[in-house]
């Protein structure tokens, strides 16, 4: 019972935290909170981990391992039967779409600081600059920036629903 409540405290302050997210609108809230910098060390490791497959992969490697380690920590909790522990992480996955979504909708303005201290517009741009350009769709990084912020709140309020379903329906294993 006490892990019950426990989950379900868990669950009730990430609703929160999306409330606030969603509220804020696209911004650089989801870049103040204290996960992104955990996301920002899976963010560089992608640009090392994707360089093998050239420069294009290099370069969505970064945003690609940033959402792709929440979903794969989702997939092994599914897998080892805890769904709570799987939503929860499917709540981060959602959570860096909302982290990158600033980021996409910056490419053609190039006004966001960036890890160096300077904007993309004081140095060579940035990735989402980079990859908008090279698939021809620059001109649409405000509305995809847009689209994944709405993905991520999507992703995480479904999230929410999942773990709360998971926290009332299961027996929490005892260790």
């Amino acid at each position: 019972m006490a892990a019950r409540i426990v989950r379900l405290l868990v669950l009730a302050g990430l609703a929160a935290w999306t409330l606030s997210l969603a509220r804020a609108g696209m911004g650089t809230t989801a870049g103040e909170s204290f996960l992104h910098l955990p996301n920002l060390v899976f963010h560089e490791a992608g640009h090392v981990i994707f360089s093998v497959f050239g420069r294009f992969m290099t370069v969505l490697g970064g945003s690609l391992l940033q959402c792709l380690v929440p979903i794969v920590c989702a997939v092994a909790f599914v897998r080892q039967d805890n769904p709570f522990a799987a939503a929860v992480c499917a709540w981060w996955a959602g959570e860096n779409l909302l982290d990158l979504a600033p980021y996409i909708a910056d490419s053609r303005a190039l006004q966001m600081i960036l890890l160096g201290g300077q904007t993309g517009a004081e140095v060579e741009g940035h990735d989402w600059e980079f990859i908008l350009t090279q698939l021809g769709w620059l001109h649409r990084d405000v509305a995809l920036g847009r689209a994944a912020h709405l993905l991520g709140l999507l992703t995480m309020s479904a999230a929410l629903i999942w773990g709360t379903a998971a926290a009332l329906r299961d027996r929490p294993a005892m260790s």
